[in-house]
């Protein structure tokens, strides 16, 4: 079985080099550059000749594009500030030889600077676990701006063991910094589909968001970095409601 590892990029010339150059053990690699402006495209020139440019509105659409142009039986779907370790690598060559399944989860550790954060994440502000090992053909992505959602098709195989290294912000200010544009991508869906929902609605989410990272999900175990991961979440929907709502496109 062939394998190709697919890098979706904007603008990433800080990050790219560090994500490609784990990703040798690969049949094939793949970068789409998305309106890239700065170096991304030289960089990635220097790990493959397999580059798809152009321009998407949409994050699900220029993944998909990727994913059409890869030539592998299966694909491994990474951003730019993920890491596959040796360990994963040679994980994810054992279950592409002798999967019967069409798609896999990958645990995830995300990172905010140089603290590992393993507990909290949720409420469409982190994951724990990711779809990024399928089959081709099993996984397309929806038209949302953020989160687009996923239709899958086939069975789902094990959980993988060995986690993908995630690093989702450097900084506390920046993490507040991607809760901003996240919620703005997301009032613009919500004022396309013409049911941006009512503030009560998403009022009364903010408690039972907030319980799910903080309690369930174990936040409380990150100290100040786990209450404000699970506040964002909270806040997360409400915040996106009122710029739906009240701010100009």
């Amino acid at each position: 079985m062939k394998l190709s590892a697919l890098v979706v990029a904007h603008n990433e010339q800080d990050r790219l080099a560090a994500c490609l150059e784990k990703l040798a053990f690969a049949d094939e690699l793949v970068v789409v550059l998305d309106k890239c402006t700065d170096a991304s495209g030289d960089i990635a020139r220097r790990f493959t000749d397999r580059l798809l440019a152009g321009s998407w509105d949409l994050e699900g659409a220029r993944r998909n594009a990727g994913i059409d142009f890869c030539r592998g039986d299966w694909i491994l779907e990474v951003d730019a500030d993920e890491h596959v370790t040796p360990e994963l690598a040679a994980e994810i060559r054992r279950v592409v030889d002798g999967s019967a399944a069409s798609w896999h989860l990958i645990p995830v550790d995300n990172w905010v600077g140089r603290r590992l954060i393993r507990y909290g994440w949720g409420g469409s502000f982190g994951k724990g676990a990711t779809i990024a090992l399928f089959r081709k053909g099993a996984k397309i992505w929806g038209g949302q701006r953020v989160h687009p959602k996923l239709t899958l098709t086939g069975s789902q195989g094990p959980r993988l063991v060995n986690p993908l290294q995630h690093f989702v912000d450097r900084n506390i200010s920046d993490m507040i910094r991607r809760f901003d544009a996240y919620t703005s991508a997301r009032a613009r869906d919500l004022r396309e589909s013409g049911a941006v929902g009512s503030g009560l609605n998403n009022l009364r989410r903010i408690v039972s968001r907030f319980f799910r990272c903080y309690v369930s999900h174990g936040g409380w175990r990150e100290g100040g970095h786990g209450f404000l991961i699970a506040l964002l979440a909270a806040l997360y929907p409400f915040v996106s409601y009122l710029k739906a709502r009240h701010e100009d496109e």
